[in-house]
């Protein structure tokens, strides 16, 4: 595809999106949609969740997945033992898709890359879906962004507060449009108890809690040993704008989200999700608290993993709404308590414990607070691509609840109370804690890649 007819395309897909309704562009039953009309989608990180967030594009019949990108070539050491990803085994789940679809048994069109510079100078593509280590999303997103793609960006949207607000900056800059993978805001059932708190039905909302699980995984302890790096693993390209560590098997691929030069451990691996939805139920999915504190966290003192092996924070707004950011052992999500009742729910169970059990069937009314509708991020994400409208979790709200999490993350680390004003992003009585609002890039990357 040539360059002109490739802005053609491009300009179609998003010029007939403006004008009409986003279900106009599905196709009837038995119906394929026209290449020329289908939204090219480039997968960056192809691990875990990568390989399900591709799964998830495939499943839209106006996606065409036409590249995928990955510094790990091939190998097992994923979240579970069975797991064998990485760029080549999703690149050929990708094109074993297009073949049993075309019934022709054989398809060859999805490109597979190591370094994500090359996908990004690809005009033919549409979107990329940013599903790598924490630390990655903020340069790819901007470069992204600056080349004019749009993102659907894994949770959290950050690393830190610093480069949140640079990608949130970016996205409205460049106007393209950004989906955090904060994939919960598509259950109606959690959007359905946070617009009970949105309409009044549990009263005056007093306080809010957000469950968090413990680790999922085990590193080494004590004094660890460097181990060789895998052949087929760009080891230096997978730690990038990170400072420079010896490899180890356990610091890479699912296990980054126990070491803090790459994520922040449950609290925004899990908690990306529970306290966005707090956020959300009060009202203040675009700002934040206005205090932070520890309230009993715990650390470990040796190892390769950092993270917080006890999470425990409170928080404060403006209105004197409580929060409350704490492990367990049970599939909770959040909690909401009001001066009228209270609603708790988990993840994945059905229903709802409540108080009074009338909660259960109350009806959100005409003219009251509606947070949306659908089940599908993803196809809420491609339908905002083509509207141009703004999707469940824009790149403001993605990093506010990071922010969250970030914040939350400094006070227990620091085990002391700080002062929080959301509108500068900025601690307000402490200094050392505004020093860790950013991190410092290894070169030759930057937060502008």
């Amino acid at each position: 595809m040539n360059h002109s007819v490739n802005l053609t395309r491009r300009g179609f897909i998003r010029s007939a999106g403006a004008a009409v309704a986003a279900p106009i562009f599905l196709p009837s039953a038995g119906r394929a949609v026209p290449p020329s009309n289908r939204i090219h989608v480039a997968m960056i990180g192809t691990g875990n969740q990568g390989s399900q967030d591709t799964r998830a594009f495939l499943a839209e019949p106006d996606v065409q997945v036409v590249a995928v990108c990955d510094v790990n070539r091939a190998s097992y050491g994923y979240k579970t033992d069975k797991q064998f990803l990485g760029r080549e085994p999703v690149r050929e789940m990708v094109e074993k898709h297009y073949a049993d679809q075309r019934r022709a048994g054989t398809f060859a069109g999805c490109d597979a890359y190591r370094d994500f510079r090359e996908v990004l100078a690809r005009e033919d593509v549409d979107v990329v879906a940013i599903v790598t280590p924490d630390h990655w999303h903020a340069t790819m997103a901007i470069m992204a962004a600056r080349a004019g793609k749009d993102i659907y960006c894994e949770k959290p949207l950050s690393l830190t507060v610093e480069e949140g607000r640079a990608m949130a900056d970016a996205v409205r800059r460049h106007g393209v449009v950004l989906q955090t993978g904060s994939h919960h805001r598509s259950s109606p059932r959690l959007r359905f108890v946070c617009e009970l708190a949105r309409n009044g039905h549990l009263g005056r909302l007093k306080r809010m809690v957000a469950y968090v699980p413990g680790w999922n995984k085990a590193g080494p302890t004590g004094a660890w040993t460097p181990t060789p790096v895998p052949e087929g693993f760009d080891y230096d390209m997978w730690l990038g704008p990170a400072p420079w560590e010896p490899y180890h098997k356990d610091r890479c691929l699912y296990n980054f989200r126990f070491i803090l030069d790459y994520s922040g451990g449950q609290v925004t691996n899990t908690g990306a999700h529970s306290l966005d939805l707090v956020q959300w139920a009060h009202g203040t999915d675009r700002s934040g608290p206005v205090e932070v504190e520890d309230a009993g966290s715990e650390w470990p003192t040796d190892g390769l993993f950092n993270v917080a092996t006890k999470v425990h924070f409170r928080g404060r707004y403006a209105d004197g709404v409580e929060l409350e950011c704490v492990q367990t052992d049970e599939p909770l999500a959040f909690r909401l308590e009001g001066t009228e009742g209270f609603v708790q729910t988990g993840y994945w169970t059905s229903g709802l414990l409540c108080d009074p059990p009338s909660l259960r069937t109350a009806t959100i009314g005409p003219g009251q607070i509606r947070l949306g509708t659908g089940t599908n991020h993803f196809r809420n994400f491609l339908d905002c691509v083509r509207s141009r409208r703004e999707p469940l979790a824009p790149a403001e709200v993605g990093h506010r609840s990071a922010s969250l999490c970030h914040i939350g993350n400094i006070a227990m680390r620091l085990k002391r109370r700080l002062c929080w004003d959301p509108v500068a992003e900025r601690f307000t009585n402490d200094d050392a804690a505004n020093r860790m609002l950013g991190r410092p890039y290894r070169a030759p990357w930057s937060l502008g890649g």
